[in-house]
Formats: C-alpha cells, structure tokens, sequence
C-alpha cells in the first residue's frame, strides 16, 4: 500500500482522540447517552481543529450497535463501513463544488427515504459557508421541518458568512485551536507509536509553527521526517518551518534593547542570507517579547520552552516593560505590513532600526527607578535628553538672520556686514543665495543644489537611475539600510540629488559624511565621473523643484533656445513629484512597463 500521510492514518477515530476540544466532545458524548440528539449542529472553527473528525465519530456514535458511554467501538460492520466512507446512510458533501441550488434540492428529496442500514440517517455538509443564497433557502425548509431520523452537521470556517436563519436552526459548536502543548504531546505520542527518535525542541518549534492547527503540525512533522530520514532533529525543523533559533532571536533581542544598530543589522542580515521567513522571523520575535513580558509578572506562563535561561532571566528584569509593549505594538504593525510588499527585507532592517530606538517613557522610567530596576535605561534615556538640548542650543545660536521680503514669501538672508560685497555680485551669481522658506528644511544647502539643477537632463538621471542598485550593492549593511528608503531625483554629470521618503533618514544622511564619501567614490568607480551627492527630503522636493524652476524661468527659456548650450533644462530633467495612480500603476505592472504622456 502506498504511504499516507500522518494526518490521514493518526486521524481521531473515537471522541476521546479528538486533541483540545474537552467541552464539545463531553457534551456530544453525553447527548448520545441521553438520547438527546439535536437535528441539526454547526460545528466551526479555524481549520485542522477536528470539526470534519469530530462529524464522522458522532455518525458512528450515534449509529453504532455496540457503543459504551457515547464512544463508538470501530469494529462493527458499521462504524467500519463509515470509517471507510462507504455507508450510504452517511453522506459526505464538499459545499465548495456543490453550493448551487439542485444540488441541496437532491438532499432534501433524498432525505425523505428512510436509512437502509444504520439509525439514523447523517448528512455532513463541509464547508457550508460556499452555499449560495438560494441554496440555503433551500436547506433552510429542510431544517425548519427536519424528517425523522436525519441529522445535518454543517461545518465551517467561516460562521460570518452563514445567514443567522441557519444558525438559529442548529446547534452551534465553536473549535478553538489547539494550543502549542496539546498538539506537542500528540505529537510525542504518534512518534513513540512509530518508534521514530526525535528532540523535543524540534517538536516545540514545529507546534508553534502550525498555529492552532492540528492537522497543519502533523503536516509539517510529515516534512521534517521526509527531510531528516525519518528522524526528527531541531535543525531539519528549523530549516522546514522557516524559524529561527532561540539563541539568535534572544542575541537579536538583547542587540536591539541596548541600542546597537550596527550589530543587529549584521544578525538580521544572517537570517536573510539564510534564506529564512521575514513572516515567520516577525512572529517568532512577537512570541519571544512576550514571554520576555509576562516572565517579569507572572513566570509560570512561560512553560514548555528553553528560553528561561539566565540570559533571558537577566535581559527580562533589566528591561523596562514600556519598552516591552512598545516593541509587540511595532512588530504588529510590521507583521502586517509584510503580508502586502515584494520587499520584506527593506521592512525588516527598518523594522531593527527602530527596535533599536524604543526607550521607555518618562513615567515607566520613574517607575521602574523607584523600584530600584531599569537605572541602565533611565540613565541612557538623559543622556539622550542632555545630548538633544546641547544641539537645540547650538541650532539656535546658529540660526541665520532672516529678513521677510515683500515680493515672496521666502525670505532670502543677506548678512548685513557682507552688503557692499552682494552689491559688487553679478546679478547670475546671486541665484544660489540660500532660502529660508517656511518648507525648506534649514539642512538642504539651496547654494550647492541650485547648479546640480541648472545643469540636469533627463539623459543623466535615466543614467543614474540605471546604476542605483548597483550602487546600493556596494555599500556596507547600515548604510544600504539607510539607502534603501532613497532614491535619485535629478542628475546631471556634476553631481546627483537624493530625495529620502523619511524625515529622520534625511537627517541621519545629512550629518553622515562617510556615507557621502562612500557614495561618491562608489559613483566614480561606476561611471567614472566625480559626482557630488546631495540630500533632500521628498516633502521638500516639490517645493524646491518649483522654487528653482520659477526663479530661473527666463534663464532655462533662453538655454533651451540656444542649441550650443549643452546644460539645458526643461522640467522633465528634474523628477517629477510622485503621482498616486502613475505609482499604482507601476506596482500593478512594473515601472518598466509603464509610460507617462502628458495631454
């Protein structure tokens, strides 16, 4: 005979077998017993939690001559007829193919004949929530005025879907999933059954893996023993589910908590490299705080694993619980994320990013504090505080002098002692002056972004934009992470400027000088130019863009005449600001399949 899956030969066949659903077996057991049987049951819940089991064992319950306290003995010629799925007093319906309207009309004219072999005659819809409208109007006559001895059990994923006047017809049965030592223990006892060897670590992490499901454990236990040769190692199942070990998750965890950027970074890129889940590495990193989180409270909770050791002992009480619950709250919002990009890298190196910047708040700090716990953090924290009014005070004792203008509302700062000096200036030279408009952010140097701009064609950002990956290839871990949320906005062949999508990049690139030079050598080794790099934020942009475009109307005008000229600007040289559909589009189908024309 050919092999069978694990959940196929170990699936329940008495009530008793059915893993982590204790209330609703004891309660079918007992209505058995009594004869209290219902007509109808709805049995729901997430899928591989026993329901499609737990629907066969009460056809044979019910029906067995032979049964003992509501269980089936699987012996006589009709429990093993309806084991093999081959009484016809037991009919087994997938709704998914056969949710049209003739389809429970046939039921219902069939129901009407009494059973040919058995008592009662059971009809197990699956996944009855695919039914169409006219279909459960059907069904419903049929369960307001059920025939004697027939019995409907209608299972579900998806109860929401099934209009309330079915569900006020039965009795509605909810299957929780299985918890992670449930369905380890089952798992424990189908491998001594075996006689298979195994580690009970790669157990652990195989539950934890089938999220509440059953049959999904037993599917991903199928696949570790195919890939270990029968043999059940925490390596093969680390390598089958995709997780990590709990010492890189612990050694990630303890990085990030004591704001060490650069070393996380390096371990997030060793999962990458290791061809791991970014969904998984995320909701094992969930798993992990929050036994980090209810260690510090209730210690108990925190069974069935490995990670109580000393270093989670010591990272657990030294860690303010803020910074706990600030970290579950990112993760979320990230695990969500991921479910909708073809980027999960760029998530997850600033998801460490940010990890990497949670400090507790004012308030939990105080508190830890008082408790004698948490002095490391609060300590870092004002430090932090210190450190950020020393440059507010050196920002503001720098700040230029700005003098409104009545023409604009950008303001234009002459200092006075320079006067005679801007009176001798050429009136073209006066162009790059820097403005202090109320959007322009004090960092972007309008002086040295102007002549890049004179200067752009759309030939050199097309250029640019060809070799920005490779670019990007070049550049050490942190500094990709950085870049990977920039992109070229307009080039020509003395220079390049890069819009960031965030404030806070920019402002971490702007006071980056190595990574200008890094960038600017990188450029030169590619295109064997000297490029200068210049930064600005993609909020800005728009406004600079325009700004420059109107203060230099007449002059681009005559540049664009003068054919000898080969500086030229027209405004295609420079990026357009981002058009929500044209980007749209270009996730729909690609930005290389996409052309913009302008009406």
């Amino acid at each position: 005979m050919s092999y069978q899956a694990l959940y196929r030969v170990w699936r329940p066949q008495r009530f008793d077998e059915i893993v982590g659903q204790a209330v609703i077996t004891q309660t079918l057991k007992n209505a058995i017993i009594t004869q209290q049987t219902s007509h109808a049951y709805l049995f729901c819940g997430p899928r591989g939690t026993g329901k499609t089991s737990a629907a066969k064992i009460f056809a044979k319950a019910i029906n067995c001559p032979n049964q003992v306290d509501g269980e089936p003995c699987n012996h006589c010629e009709i429990c093993e007829a309806i084991t093999a799925g081959q009484l016809n007093d037991v009919i087994e319906i997938d709704a998914a193919s056969n949710n049209g309207v003739e389809e429970i009309r046939d039921i219902r004219d069939k129901a009407k004949y009494v059973p040919t072999q058995a008592t009662y005659k059971i009809y197990i819809i699956d996944e009855v929530h695919m039914l169409s409208t006219g279909a459960f109007n059907a069904l419903l006559k049929t369960l307001e005025e059920p025939p004697a001895n027939v019995i409907f059990i209608l299972a579900t994923t998806e109860p929401h879907k099934i209009p309330a006047t079915i569900i006020s017809r039965t009795q509605r049965f909810d299957f929780k999933r299985i918890n992670a030592q449930e369905a380890f223990d089952r798992m424990v006892f189908i491998l001594n059954e075996k006689q298979v060897s195994f580690e009970e670590n790669a157990l652990r992490v195989i539950a934890n893996a089938a999220e509440g499901g059953m049959r999904d454990a037993l599917s991903i236990l199928d696949q570790t023993l195919s890939f270990g040769d029968n043999e059940v190692t925490l390596a093969n199942a680390l390598l089958v589910t995709g997780s990590v070990t709990e010492g890189l998750l612990a050694d990630y965890v303890k990085q990030v908590v004591d704001h060490e950027t650069t070393v996380g970074l390096a371990a997030l890129q060793k999962v990458l490299d290791d061809g791991k889940d970014a969904g998984r590495f995320v909701e094992d990193l969930i798993s992990y705080v929050r036994d980090l989180l209810l260690y510090q409270e209730a210690p108990d909770m925190v069974t069935g694993s490995d990670v109580t050791n000393d270093a989670f002992k010591t990272l657990s009480q030294a860690t303010s619980p803020d910074v706990f619950y600030q970290m579950i709250n990112t993760l979320n919002e990230v695990s969500a994320q991921l479910r909708f990009t073809t980027h999960p890298d760029v998530y997850l190196e600033v998801l460490t990013v940010k990890l990497a910047q949670i400090y507790p708040s004012q308030e939990q700090a105080g508190a830890t504090t008082s408790t004698g716990t948490g002095s490391a953090d609060l300590t870092v924290l004002q430090q932090q505080i210190q450190g950020l009014k020393e440059q507010l005070a050196s920002l503001t004792t720098a700040a230029p002098v700005v003098q409104a203008q009545p023409a604009r509302s950008a303001a234009v700062s002459v200092p006075a002692a320079s006067a005679e000096s801007q009176a001798a200036t050429p009136k073209a030279a006066k162009a790059p002056v820097q403005k202090a408009a109320s959007h322009t952010s004090n960092s972007v140097n309008l002086s040295k972004l102007y002549p890049i701009l004179r200067a752009a064609t759309k030939h050199d950002l097309d250029a640019m934009r060809e070799v920005w990956n490779d670019l990007l290839d070049t550049l050490p871990i942190t500094q990709k992470a950085l870049m990977k949320v920039a992109k070229p906005v307009a080039a020509s062949g003395a220079g390049v400027i890069v819009s960031f999508s965030y404030e806070f990049f920019f402002d971490k690139a702007v006071s980056d000088d190595e990574l200008r030079q890094t960038l600017e050598q990188n450029l030169n080794r590619l295109t064997g130019e000297t490029p200068v790099v210049l930064f600005v934020p993609e909020d800005q942009w728009p406004k600079i863009r325009k700004d420059f475009l109107t203060d230099h109307k007449d002059e681009l005008a005559g540049n664009a005449d003068n054919a000898e000229t080969p500086a030229a600007v027209s405004e295609t040289a420079i990026n357009e600001p981002d058009n929500p559909v044209v980007t749209k589009a270009q996730e729909l189908f690609g930005a290389d399949n996409i052309t913009i024309q302008n009406d």
